[in-house]
């Protein structure tokens, strides 16, 4: 569809059927009517007088007009531009920066997209529009709000004079099917032994870290590995937006943090919340994403009986989220020692897996390690796994995969535990 005639005839209709007299007064069903007695009227306009518009008609497809009537009521009396967007399912990320600069990913890549708001004014009254229906309110007096729509998408509205450049709105959605294991295997992102490796993990009672930079696909590897868990368990979710979409699991409590707004002073923060969890008789803690003060309770939870608890956080590298997860305790209990903290991380955490967004948009994971323990002023590590890049790999294109490092595994007491043998050594030293 060519993007620019689209928009000049949103612009066109909307204005058409804006000036019919009575339109405020219209039903939903007289409104979409009109629509379609508005667009008769410009084809045959276009038709009479030859102009490139009949064309464009012509060659419309059945979903690009489907389409073309949705943006011309929305504009009229919903959500506009933003209404497309959020109606096709292949968008993963939206990005707007202002009326006109709107920014998409689909297929992992970033887009600008060529239509835009009509003016900075329709953007804000949209916005204000679609932050309301989430029982939100954004204003210059309160300029940022976080949201969550009915799929799980999280929503994140800044407003000027916040946003020197007009209304910001960031919209992160998620596919209504869960992440599976099968899929990551599909996508290349790991292999089967390591898919095995992770299931054995995850059901013997590691506490794991996923880890990787923004859109690496955290959240999204966290849910695929939650479904190693056994149905038997108790399990407790909680994060910031509701995103994990934990399959087959009778016994699962989800539970999301709470903002302070001006209706409701308290906020309900994930520190309270793991807290809270701990009197809940959880098998197992699963927490969205670790990224504050609140990274202290969740390693004495790992290190007072509740293994297997699942996490991720912030970090370019393993070493990277070590050191995250330092800073992050320290900020929630600046008079604790350094060595305090690096033996807490240590004797919690059992492995760690690093995620990467490559050069060609491809999610991969790049490491798996497990953490041995603290000894001697620092963290232990031992790499399991680490992807390599192959001969065929490219500057537009990375093929590689993980491979298993010559370390054995050191701490193997909770594979055991789990009736779990495959890492045990012969005394010759050879791995079985």
């Amino acid at each position: 569809m060519a993007e620019s005639y689209f928009m000049k005839e949103v612009t066109e209709l909307k204005k058409a059927v804006q000036e019919a007299s009575r339109v405020r007064d219209y039903t939903d069903e007289e409104i979409t009517q009109l629509i379609d007695q508005k667009i008769a009227e410009r084809i045959e306009w276009a038709r009479v007088n030859n102009t490139d518009i009949y064309w464009f008609y012509q060659n419309m497809s059945f979903k690009d007009k489907n389409t073309l009537k949705y943006t011309v009521t929305e504009s009229v009396e919903g959500l506009g531009i933003l209404g497309k967007i959020i109606m096709d399912p292949d968008i993963t990320e939206v990005m707007i920066n202002g009326y006109d600069r709107i920014f998409v990913e689909k297929a992992g890549k970033l887009m600008r997209m060529d239509e835009h708001f009509e003016s900075p004014e329709d953007l804000v009254r949209i916005v204000q529009r679609f932050v309301s229906s989430m029982d939100r309110t954004v204003d210059a007096s309160n300029p940022i709000v976080d949201a969550r729509l009915e799929d799980g998408s999280r929503v994140h509205v800044v407003f000027p004079p916040v946003a020197l450049d007009g209304a910001t709105v960031t919209i992160r959605r998620f596919s209504k099917t869960p992440m599976t294991v099968e899929k990551l295997l599909d996508y290349k992102s790991i292999t089967p032994e390591v898919a095995d490796f992770l299931e054995k993990v995850v059901r013997s009672r590691h506490n794991v870290f996923v880890c990787g930079g923004t859109g690496s696909g955290k959240t999204t590897f966290l849910n695929a590995i939650s479904n190693f868990i056994p149905p038997w368990e108790r399990v407790i979710t909680i994060e910031d937006s509701a995103e994990l979409q934990i399959k087959g699991i009778p016994n699962l409590v989800r539970m999301e943090t709470k903002k302070a707004n001006s209706k409701e002073a308290t906020e309900i923060t994930i520190r309270d919340l793991i807290k809270a969890s701990l009197r809940m008789r959880p098998d197992r803690i699963v927490v969205g994403e670790v990224r504050g003060e609140e990274a202290l309770d969740m390693l004495q939870a790992m290190n007072t009986g509740h293994d297997g608890s699942l996490s991720t956080g912030h970090a370019n590298s393993v070493e990277g989220m070590l050191s995250r997860l330092e800073t992050m305790v320290l900020t929630g209990s600046a008079d604790l020692p350094l060595e305090a903290i690096r033996q807490q991380i240590g004797e919690a955490v059992d492995y760690i897996i690093h995620l990467s967004r490559l050069r060609d948009f491809s999610r991969k994971c790049m490491e798996i390690t497990e953490v041995v323990g603290y000894k001697n002023g620092k963290i232990e590590l031992n790499p399991i796994y680490k992807f390599e890049e192959d001969e065929t790999s490219t500057v537009k294109k990375v093929s590689g995969r993980l491979h298993r490092t010559e370390n054995r595994i050191i701490n193997q007491d909770k594979f055991i535990l789990a009736g779990i043998y495959d890492y045990l050594e012969d005394k010759d030293g050879a791995r079985r």
